[in-house]
């Protein structure tokens, strides 16, 4: 017996766990909007060094500002590529008014001395009327720190991962839940009040912080409250409800084009999660296992009174928790460390291969999703297409995990992608379609392969909390480089989609180091990991045998219990 069963004897997919897991789910909705926000709030629109306003002596040509409209007086001042489209970081040393009356096939500005923009910057703002870039001037010289804040974000993420995740640990699931909501949207709605960039950023990070924790913590909850028959169906509402964010994202942020208005409409709602946070019950689960056998007894007889379940809650008894509790209570006696992963061959070549895994697949995933504008399409429209390829994706992805395997689906996740990315590489600047084509088809693969390799850890790690929040923080490591590697696009414009396409590519052909997991038991100790690396198909007949005794030994005891 455990816990599951347990669960399963006072509802376990009752009242209290559709309620609870819907409440954290919409919360996690939202939370979405916090981690991809910046494809909005940090859009570069078009833009060029501004006019100076006011009348300029022409000399002879006698010309003055005010009888030209900007369009025609811009070339006078700011030199065009090719397309006739005025540069963006450039401007005439002196204007050249004889460039006004000659077209773009006479007009010669190879010659003409030019300088950085001295008088700021003129954006266009018909897609978004402000956004952090527009008000901060982040372009030319100073358009590394618009991904250098979304690095500090993913920092937050990072270190909410490393501390909130050990203090879930240390004090339980719903108060770093709690905080964490409050945390959010005390530091959200502070942001969209952000005086200066420095600001933002430090706000920004403790957002990212609040995220991780609150994301941790929900996901713990849920799982810990449901039975594992059911945890499948419930552990997916978090990667469900992260790419529902990603429709009300869009749709928020096309009716909402100010940055300061959409930061505080996707901050404020969490002040309201907050509130609800002290409705959801604590873990059982954890409050047993550190001795708090009163106080979980408590939660189970509530958490049955809600599903309806009421005499079966008041026949539960400390003793019977304790029996029920006593495997799970053992196998938590052993304390792994990050060092465990890393001692015995089998388990060191497994935590290797999982390392650049979670990397790659972060790194791939944030490297895509954070760089809509430069599919040359609505940003709006990108980020719905996106969002509505991630079910069928996921559904695709559950296919070729439970008919072909665990090992081969990454390979075929992570390979392809990086295939596709690098082919937009060679494609040619400017050739949007032909980009959103191929990016269209990598988005079919990217959202799924997060969702598998998080349960392909979770498989061969299994009891090793330890092991899946390593895998994590290399993840966080992957989505704080994503954005940095676009700064590699100074050098040459296809670099930053080669590194994107080359690291997962490398980390597919590293997958076939990884055992497989399907029809396979699951390891619950290093000693396990290491028979089971080294002779996998015996492990597979003992487990075999082992099943078919379980259920004899059942079939026996169940005329006793009637």
């Amino acid at each position: 017996m455990g816990f599951s069963d347990l669960l399963d004897r006072i509802g376990g997919l009752g009242r209290y766990q559709f309620i609870s897991t819907s409440l954290m789910a919409i919360s996690g909705i939202i939370m979405a909007s916090h981690t991809i926000m910046q494809n909005f709030s940090a859009a570069v629109p078009d833009h060029h060094c501004r006019i100076p306003n006011k009348t300029i002596p022409a000399g002879n040509w006698n010309i003055t500002m005010s009888v030209l409209d900007d369009q025609t007086l811009l070339k006078a001042f700011v030199p065009h590529d090719a397309k006739n489209k005025p540069l963006r970081c450039l401007q005439f040393t002196e204007p050249q008014w004889h460039l006004l009356f000659l077209n773009q096939s006479q007009a010669d500005t190879s010659e003409l001395q030019t300088e950085p923009c001295r008088h700021g910057w003129t954006y266009n703002r018909q897609e978004f009327s402000e956004t952090i870039v527009t008000e901060w001037d982040l372009v030319c010289d100073l358009r590394h720190l618009k991904q250098m804040s979304q690095t500090v974000f993913m920092g937050g993420v990072l270190a909410g991962a490393l501390i909130l995740g050990g203090l879930s640990d240390k004090f339980g699931r719903r108060k770093i839940l709690t905080f964490s909501y409050l945390k959010l949207a005390v530091s959200g709605t502070c942001t969209a009040f952000s005086p200066s960039f420095s600001i933002f950023c430090l706000l920004r990070f403790i957002a990212g912080m609040a995220t991780s924790g609150a994301v941790l913590s929900y996901i713990s909850l849920i799982l810990e409250w449901t039975p594992i028959k059911s945890r499948t169906i419930f552990g997916t509402t978090a990667s469900v409800s992260f790419t529902i964010g990603q429709f009300v994202l869009a749709g928020i942020s096309y009716g909402i084009r100010d940055w300061r208005t959409l930061q505080l409409v996707i901050s404020v709602p969490f002040f309201f999660s907050f509130f609800c946070s002290w409705w959801i019950s604590e873990s059982a689960r954890w409050q047993i296992i550190h001795k708090k056998s009163d106080e979980a007894l408590k939660q189970i007889k509530r958490v049955a009174r809600i599903n309806g379940r009421v005499k079966e809650g008041e026949a539960i008894t400390l003793e019977v928790l304790k029996e029920y509790m006593q495997d799970e209570v053992q196998s938590n006696k052993k304390i792994y460390t990050v060092i465990d992963l890393f001692r015995t061959p089998c388990m060191r070549r497994t935590t290797l291969c999982l390392m650049i895994l979670w990397c790659a697949t972060s790194f791939g995933f944030y490297g895509l999703l954070m760089d809509m504008q430069r599919f040359g399409v609505s940003v709006f429209l990108v980020q719905v297409i996106f969002g509505a390829i991630d079910f069928p994706a996921k559904a695709f992805c559950i296919f070729l995990m439970t008919f072909i395997g665990r090992r081969i689906t990454q390979a075929v996740l992570l390979i392809l992608p990086g295939l596709l990315v690098l082919a937009n590489a060679f494609v040619p600047y400017g050739e949007h379609n032909c980009v959103f084509v191929i990016s269209v088809f990598q988005g079919w693969y990217l959202p799924s392969d997060r969702f598998h390799w998080v349960i392909f850890t979770k498989q061969l790690f299994y009891t090793m909390q330890t092991g899946m929040g390593f895998g994590s923080t290399m993840a966080r490591v992957g989505s704080m480089t994503a954005p940095m590697v676009m700064m590699l696009e100074d050098y040459l414009y296809g670099l930053p989609l080669m590194v994107y396409g080359a690291l997962p590519v490398i980390a597919g052909i590293i997958t076939v180091f990884l055992p497989e997991t399907r029809n396979m038991p699951l390891p619950d100790t290093i000693e396990y990991v290491e028979v089971w690396g080294s002779h996998p198909y015996i492990i597979f007949l003992a487990a075999k045998l082992q099943t078919k005794k379980i259920a004899l030994v059942r079939t026996n005891q169940s005329p006793k219990q009637n």
